[in-house]
């Protein structure tokens, strides 16, 4: 909470990451479109291809966020994405203080088995960890910019990861070019109150 509190930097930007699988599926017939009067129609039957996944960085307090669609979420998949923050997203940075879940591939060693040492370590000392609390993912608000993606780009049936890709790209652009913020009101305050059973409180 102190975290999101705090200033925007340039130089050490609070970037919120997360990933979602999306489900792939192709329409059998073709749909017919609206007409005056009528809705578009939409065949209930429908041909599933699979999964695939999405990962999303953003940092919410300059209204900047950014999808890559992938066939996988391994830790290979996010050393990769660990290392497109660092030398292409903000390759200016002293540090990306990012902040994620306790998913077992955010750690640094997925960047160990991912790239040498020297790479591994170049790429990692450039991120500083900030992870969620157990059961308190939705402290990220990489969480709630994919429940926005969830309901504006996913309303419809995606057949394939190019169609996906097409779809999350024309999202970000709208969304990075009109500068949308989270505005986020859970203060270190109200944790405290409403989670007080976690804060240790001396007996008097």
């Amino acid at each position: 909470m102190d975290l999101y509190a705090e200033p925007a930097c340039p130089e050490r930007p609070v970037v919120c990451f997360d990933e979602s699988p999306v489900q792939l599926v192709e329409e059998v017939r073709q749909p017919v479109g609206a007409e005056p009067g009528r809705p578009e129609r939409v065949d209930y039957e429908y041909k599933r291809n699979g999964t695939c996944n999405v990962f999303i960085a953003v940092e919410p307090q300059v209204g900047l966020r950014h999808v890559t669609v992938t066939e996988r979420r391994t830790k290979q998949d996010f050393a990769l994405q660990m290392k497109a923050l660092v030398d292409e997203r903000y390759p200016q940075a002293d540090v990306i203080r990012l902040v994620l879940d306790n998913l077992n591939t955010h750690t640094p060693a997925a960047l160990y088995e991912a790239f040498t040492p020297e790479e591994a370590r170049r790429i990692t000392r450039k991120l500083e960890f900030h992870y969620t609390p157990k059961h308190g993912s939705w402290l990220n608000m990489a969480e709630i910019e994919l429940a926005v993606f969830a309901r504006q780009c996913l309303d419809r049936r995606i057949p394939d990861p190019d169609y996906l890709r097409h779809e999350a790209g024309a999202w970000e652009s709208e969304r990075n070019d009109n500068g949308v913020l989270i505005h986020w009101r859970f203060t270190t305050t109200d944790a405290r109150v409403k989670l007080q059973r976690l804060y240790h409180v001396k007996s008097s």
